[in-house]
């Protein structure tokens, strides 16, 4: 078990990596999508929070 860990970790690693050096531009939008999803979530969790508050 442990050892299909491994061998999926570096597949994704390796996966990335290919990601970024053959498309860097495609990587970075993932990137922002990735990231503005983080922060819309964060915002809704404030929000539901202050709800809670008040």
């Amino acid at each position: 078990m442990v050892q299909a860990k491994k061998i999926t970790l570096y597949v994704v690693v390796v996966f990335v990596l290919y990601t970024i050096i053959n498309s860097p531009e495609r990587a970075a939008d993932l990137v922002q999508v990735g990231f503005e999803g983080i922060s819309s979530a964060a915002q809704g969790v404030g929000d539901f929070m202050t709800e809670l508050v008040n």
